[in-house]
């Protein structure tokens, strides 16, 4: 699902597109999802685009 996210802002340069997937992440996804994908990033995040792991990186508390 996080890499659909990043699909649809790839018409925005990098820094647009990762503020953008981070903020559609902290507004629609329930916390319980971000705490599973901040979990995941800290697993190493295999097979997520890099804009999504950019954007992750910057949800850590």
């Amino acid at each position: 699902m996080a890499n659909q996210i990043g699909t649809a802002f790839n018409y925005q340069d990098d820094a647009e597109a990762v503020a953008s997937i981070a903020g559609h992440i902290k507004a629609y996804w329930d916390p319980r999802m971000r705490a599973q994908i901040l979990e995941y990033e800290k697993t190493g995040g295999a097979g997520l685009a890099p804009r999504v792991l950019q954007a992750i990186r910057t949800l850590k508390p």
